[in-house]
Formats: C-alpha cells, structure tokens, sequence
C-alpha cells in the first residue's frame, strides 16, 4: 500500500485531491496538513512513501519543507502540486530535491501517473517541464532577473513582495532583522527596482505571486 500525504493551507483543494485518489486502490491518504509546520510534525508521527506540496503555504513554505525534508527524511519522494506555472518553478524546484512538479489544474489521469512515477524511484517531469530542462541545457531560455535568485534570496523576495515585513520575515525565516534587510537590498539591485511597491510590481507582471 502507498502511503500519502497532501500538504496545502486551502482545505477544498485537499479535499478535491482526496476525491481524486480515495477510490484508487494501492493508495491510501496517510495524512493532510495546512502548513508546513504541521506537515514536519506529522511526518515524525506517520512516516509515508509521497507527499504532494504545496509551495504557497503560511509559515514556512513548500521551500522550507522540501529542505527540511531532504534532511530529515532523504527517502522520501515529494512532489510538488503547485499554482505557479511551470516557467518559474519546476526547474528551481527539481534542482532542490523535488521528485517532480505538477500544476494544480492536472488532471486524475496525469496526476496518478505522477505519484507511480515519483513512487517508483524516478523523476516526473510534464511535457511542459522537459521542454524547458531541453532549454536549459541547450542555453536557449530566456532567462528573467528573478531566476538568478537563490532560494533563499526567492524566499525574502516573494514574502516582501506580499507585504509582509523585514521583521515578521525575519522571524518566520529564523534570521536577523539585519540579514533579511541585506538580502532586501541585493534583491534591490538585482531585479533593478528601487521600493517593496516595485517588488511587488515585478512580482505580480511575471505571474509570481499565486494563492
């Protein structure tokens, strides 16, 4: 039996995800959670064999969790079901420990199809993602700013770009007020914008900022 979990904070997209594959036999939902804290603790509580998450979660992110993951629990096959769109994400993701990455709006199909893929010991890549791994190693993409981010880097740009502050950053991060006010002033220069509001200017006309 394939043990499964479902890591996401909206509780219809979990449950559209359960209606998907409960009937399905050889897999069973081992457990869901809303964030990432919850979905750590539970995987020292119920261990399983593939966690489908989520990259916009609150607290720590599907980032956070797919890093920890790969720490705690290098075994284990993540695949991440996501609403950014596979141009800004996948290979970012692949690149930092992910089995594979698949868009909210697959279908039953494509997403069983993935979850025997990961389970199996292999990467799942769409015919969109291995179009743009087919790119990368051709170096023919066309690379935004933002893509030269590190993930850390990502990670203060995408909450700042929310609004949130260096402070409250600097709390959910686990770094210094000052360290996240550094990171804040690379990214700066880096994505050449001068405020928080051009940050978040940036973000929303390159489809970063998704619920």
């Amino acid at each position: 039996m394939l043990r499964l979990a479902i890591v996401d904070d909206h509780g219809i997209v979990r449950a559209g995800f359960r209606e998907m594959l409960v009937d399905e036999l050889g897999i069973r939902i081992e457990f869901e959670a809303a964030s990432g804290e919850e979905a750590l603790q539970k995987l020292r509580e119920q261990p399983c064999d593939v966690l489908l998450l989520d990259l916009a979660l609150p607290g720590q992110s599907g980032v956070d969790v797919l890093r920890v993951v790969r720490q705690r629990h290098p075994d284990l096959k993540v695949l991440v079901l996501s609403g950014y769109p596979e141009e800004r994400y996948a290979l970012p993701m692949i690149r930092h420990g992910a089995d594979g990455y698949l868009c909210k709006d697959c279908d039953r199909d494509e997403l069983l199809r993935a979850i025997q893929t990961v389970a199996q010991g292999r990467r799942y890549v769409s015919r969109r993602t291995a179009e743009l791994l087919a790119d990368d190693l051709a170096g023919v993409s066309a690379a935004q700013p933002h893509e030269s981010l590190s993930e850390r880097e990502m990670q203060v740009f995408l909450r700042l770009a929310r609004g949130e502050s260096v402070s409250g950053i600097a709390d959910i991060l686990n770094l210094s007020v000052k360290t996240v006010s550094t990171y804040r002033s690379r990214l700066l220069e880096k994505l050449n914008v001068a405020s928080n509001a051009e940050l978040a200017t940036y973000a929303l006309q390159h489809g970063l900022l998704v619920s």
